[in-house]
């Protein structure tokens, strides 16, 4: 059985390298540091265009939790309906109630807007009060995927929850491992949790220093001011293939 390796990304070049490093799939978002959000329209074309492997895209209008305004889920519905326009293969959101159980009203109609395309539910599901309740109203519904880390910090460290939800699931939804997923640990993930995907992130990423020959130090263009102003992590072609070379042994 042939692994499906998704990455998470957030560019053009990183999305050329996961093709080139032999990833089946990208997760294309925006502004990872927040947990990504949805890419720009421009960015979605142009890596769809590129790319020879599948894509899916974030839907997601903003960081912080997953209970949105009605405006905010709008922009939501609107992305849904753009994507439409665009050769992906599918869209990633999630959405929560007020009392962590899974909003399926909202949910349904992102589903119904989204088709034919995949649909996974995002980790919202790791912030969802209650597992396998979650993972029966995910099942009602129909999602094609849900993406967890087993409500860990880690894959690792939530992989009997990863397990008993693949188990849960059988055929009818796909149970796809994130968060420390890599090269050291994908083997015996996929093993141990009886699952066919994985999902890989900040792992296959390598910090690119620029090329700018002038650097002002004395100012940042972001909040966090730890994060280096002249360095952007991509994803990296060799990561990507130790993860591939890894799943195949």
């Amino acid at each position: 059985m042939t692994i499906q390796i998704e990455i998470c990304l957030n560019g053009i070049d990183s999305a050329v390298a996961a093709q080139e490093g032999g990833a089946t799939r990208v997760e294309l978002c925006d502004n990872l540091t927040e947990g990504g959000t949805t890419p720009s329209q421009g960015m979605i074309d142009l890596v769809a265009e590129m790319l020879d492997i599948d894509t899916m895209v974030m839907i997601r209008p903003r960081g912080g939790d997953f209970l949105y305004t009605e405006r905010e889920f709008e922009a939501m519905r609107r992305n849904v309906t753009f994507m439409h326009q665009h050769k992906v293969m599918g869209v990633v959101f999630g959405m929560l109630n007020p009392d962590g159980r899974v909003d399926k009203r909202r949910t349904a109609e992102l589903i119904d807007l989204a088709r034919p395309f995949q649909v996974t539910f995002h980790r919202a599901f790791d912030m969802a009060r209650d597992p396998l309740e979650a993972l029966d109203d995910l099942l009602e519904l129909g999602v094609d995927r849900i993406l967890t880390s087993g409500q860990a910090l880690t894959a690792m460290d939530g992989l009997e929850m990863i397990a008993l939800l693949q188990k849960q699931a059988g055929e009818d939804l796909i149970i796809m491992p994130a968060v420390g997923v890599n090269a050291r640990n994908a083997r015996y993930i996929i093993q141990t949790a009886n699952v066919r995907e994985i999902h890989v992130g900040s792992d296959v990423e390598s910090p690119k220093s620029s090329v700018m020959s002038f650097q002002n130090e004395a100012v940042s263009m972001g909040d966090d001011t730890e994060l280096p102003e002249y360095a952007m992590p991509y994803t990296s072609v060799e990561l990507v293939r130790e993860v591939v070379a890894a799943t195949r042994e």
